[in-house]
C-alpha cells in the first residue's frame, strides 16, 4: 500500500524500512548541521528521535538553519524541530531535551537506549564527553567536524578521524581522543582550507549580540563566532543522516 515512504522503500526494501521504523536515533545539536540531519532522518522513516539543544532561534540563524524563519525567532530550537518532525510524520516518537550536553549532566542521560547517535555539537568539550560515553555504551556515533568558515560543500567527506586533514577542529579532536585512548571515530569533515572571516565590527556577534534575551549561551561567551552559509552545514547534516540511514537499514 502506498504511503509517505513508498519511494524510499523502492531503494531500501520493506525490511530496511521496518528496521528504520524500529530505530531510535539521538541528534545532539539542532543547528545548521543538526536540523538538516533530523529532517533527513524523519523523511526516511526513522521511528523515534531524541533532540538535544538548549538554544533558542536567533535572527542570525536564518541564513543556514532549517527551522529558522521570521516566525520562529526567539522560540526553542528543540520545540520547533519537534513540531516540524510531527508535521512530516505524526507517528514518529519525538523526545526533546532543552539542555547543553556536557560533563556536568552527561550521567543524567542513558545513551544505551539509542541505536545511533549524531554529534552535531559545536564545542570540543561536549563532543568529547558525548563520544566517550557513546563508545562506552557500544552505541554507534558519527560526528561532524568544522562546517563554519567553509564555502565548498563538494569538499565534504566521510572518513575515520585518523584519516582527516585540513580541518582545524578534526586536528584538535584527533589529539584529544588519542589522549582518551580513542583511535577511531566516523566523521564528516571538509578538506577545504577554512576561510578567515572578514573583520567587520558592524557584523560582529561578539560585540553586537542579538540573541533572544533569555538565551543561556550568548555569542559573547563564545571564543569564536565563525562565518557560515546555507549550503555547507546543510550538506554536512544530510551526509550524517545518510550514513546513519544506510547503516541502520542494512544492519
Amino acid at each position: 500500500m502506498l504511503n509517505e515512504f513508498s519511494r524510499t522503500e523502492l531503494l531500501l526494501g520493506a525490511e530496511g524500512m521496518a528496521k528504520l521504523n524500529r530505530s531510535r536515533v539521538a541528534v545532539f545539536g539542532i543547528g545548521g548541521v543538526g536540523t538538516f540531519a533530523v529532517e533527513a532522518l524523519v523523511r526516511s522513516g526513522v521511528g523515534a528521535l531524541d533532540l538535544f539543544d538548549d538554544d533558542k532561534i536567533c535572527l542570525t540563524n536564518i541564513n543556514r538553519q532549517l527551522i529558522a524563519t521570521r516566525k520562529t525567532v526567539g522560540k526553542k530550537k528543540v520545540e520547533v524541530m519537534r513540531d516540524r518532525v510531527l508535521e512530516i510524520n505524526p507517528a514518529c516518537e519525538v523526545r526533546i531535551y532543552e539542555t547543553f550536553y556536557g560533563a556536568d549532566n552527561a550521567e543524567e542521560y542513558d545513551l544505551g537506549v539509542f541505536d545511533y547517535i549524531i554529534d552535531a555539537i559545536d564545542t570540543v568539550s561536549s563532543k568529547l564527553v558525548l563520544i566517550e560515553r557513546a563508545i562506552a555504551n557500544n552505541v554507534p556515533i558519527i560526528s561532524c567536524m568544522g562546517a563554519g568558515n567553509k564555502l565548498d560543500p563538494t569538499k565534504l567527506e566521510v572518513a575515520d578521524i585518523s584519516k582527516t586533514s585540513m580541518c582545524p577542529l578534526a586536528k584538535v579532536m584527533r589529539t584529544e581522543l588519542r589522549r582518551r585512548g580513542i583511535k577511531n571515530l566516523k566523521v564528516v569533515y571538509s578538506k577545504e582550507p577554512p576561510m578567515t572571516p572578514i573583520d567587520d565590527d558592524a557584523n560582529s556577534c561578539k560585540n553586537h549580540c542579538i540573541c533572544p534575551p533569555d538565551t543561556k549561551r550568548k555569542c559573547t561567551i563564545r571564543r569564536q563566532v565563525p562565518g557560515s552559509i546555507a549550503f555547507v552545514p546543510s550538506v554536512a547534516g544530510l551526509i550524517l543522516a545518510g550514513e546513519v540511514i544506510k547503516e541502520l537499514a542494512s544492519s
